[in-house]
């Protein structure tokens, strides 16, 4: 049984206990520790209700310096810490494996390896970090690299572990010579409700549900990272919109070789219906919207060779938004009907398998398909 502790429980290290018990994933792995500086009822409250997702499927209950769930034939008392100093955390009489990194409050190695010292064997970040860590991982594309050694990684972006997939499956495929990212986001909680001062960007000093607010975005360097053979090639802008779920990329690249829409389509999972993103809030997966991809040929790109550009949408579903990161699809297909994806609240159960494959006990996905309960059960 892995013993995890999750350290910083807003969006995403709620998604994550909600993850376990929603999945066959309790059975292996269990939530031990909370370090939240909110108070217990709050967290009780926000762990019970939520306003995107729904009511917990399970009763929760709160002490001072206790959580109590019964869900699904398990039920567990997690200890609630309120530490701030990440050096006086309890890992150590606690036996914590993994430390699951969610605060959103730092992304450096120094940090990170506080809760090393306090005794916790691992940690992950549930976002982007520094590229000190041991490994950024984005699983179904490079969790294979993992040998058990690994003590602080990263799971990467929301976008990165959306689009990433994506790009990857096009390149083995037909070659990518360049392309261009927006990335379509709901707003996040690092945007006021009303206008108020933001320490950095003054575009973020208005309301969140009023405007499309452009944001930095450090996508194109997470793609760098991932896929190294394709650096330099891509350019990344981002977009905040007022909606409180799911994201869109829209992904224009051009290709090495000749095209047409049914090629791009066949090796994608797609859209069949013309939804929108209210639709998709409880989709399983990254979804290419074929009613919207388009190839149009250019000549003379090199020495007057036939090039094909591509663009397309891709619906980044289920995303759980919190401080710099949201919850993000992670899906292969090579072949037209082999998906390798993750299950709902996708950041979270992504987080589950890195912690898996760290203990040594990493699924290949190749062999599974792509019912959730199958991927979960053989994990178990």
């Amino acid at each position: 049984m892995l013993r995890i502790a999750i350290n910083g429980y807003g969006r995403i290290g709620r998604s994550v206990l909600r993850a376990l018990y929603e999945s066959e994933a309790r059975k292996t792995i269990q939530v031990v520790a909370i370090n939240e500086l909110a108070d217990s009822k709050t967290i009780a409250h926000l762990t019970r209700y939520d306003s995107t997702h729904g009511r917990f499927p399970g009763t929760v209950s709160a002490s001072e310096n206790q959580l109590t769930i019964s869900c699904g034939g398990h039920s567990d008392s997690i200890a609630i810490i309120h530490q701030q100093d990440l050096a006086q955390l309890p890992w150590a009489e606690l036996n914590i494996d993994v430390v699951l990194e969610c605060s959103g409050a730092f992304a450096d190695r120094a940090s990170a390896e506080q809760h090393l010292l306090s005794g916790a064997r691992r940690v992950l970040f549930s976002q982007p970090a520094e590229p000190s860590v041991d490994a950024t991982i984005v699983y179904g594309i490079n969790h294979q690299i993992l040998n058990g050694n690994e003590t602080i990684i990263s799971s990467a972006s929301c976008s990165t572990n959306c689009v990433v997939p994506v790009i990857k499956v096009l390149h083995d495929q037909f070659g990518i010579e360049g392309g261009v990212i927006t990335t379509i986001h709901s707003a996040m909680n690092d945007q006021p409700v009303i206008d108020a001062y933001h320490n950095t960007d003054l575009r973020k000093t208005r309301a969140a549900m009023q405007s499309i607010i452009p944001v930095d975005t450090g996508l194109a360097l997470g793609i760098d990272r991932l896929l190294p053979e394709l650096t330099g090639r891509f350019q990344a802008q981002a977009m905040r919109v007022p909606t409180v779920n799911v994201s869109a990329i829209d992904l224009s690249v051009m290709l090495d070789t000749k095209v047409q829409n049914a090629t791009i389509n066949a090796a994608l999972v797609l859209l069949d219906h013309c939804v929108v993103s209210r639709d998709l809030g409880d989709n399983t997966g990254s979804l290419s919207d074929n009613h919207v991809t388009s190839v149009n040929s250019r000549e003379g790109l090199h020495a007057g060779s036939d090039q094909r550009g591509l663009r397309a949408q891709q619906w980044n579903s289920l995303a759980l938004h919190v401080g710099t990161h949201e919850c993000a699809v992670c899906v292969v297909v090579l072949e037209e009907g082999d998906e390798r994806r993750c299950d709902r609240h996708h950041l979270a159960r992504r987080n589950i398998h890195v912690v898996d494959a760290l203990a040594g006990n990493g699924v290949d996905l190749s062999t599974l398909d792509s019912n959730e309960d199958a991927l979960f059960g053989q994990l178990a």
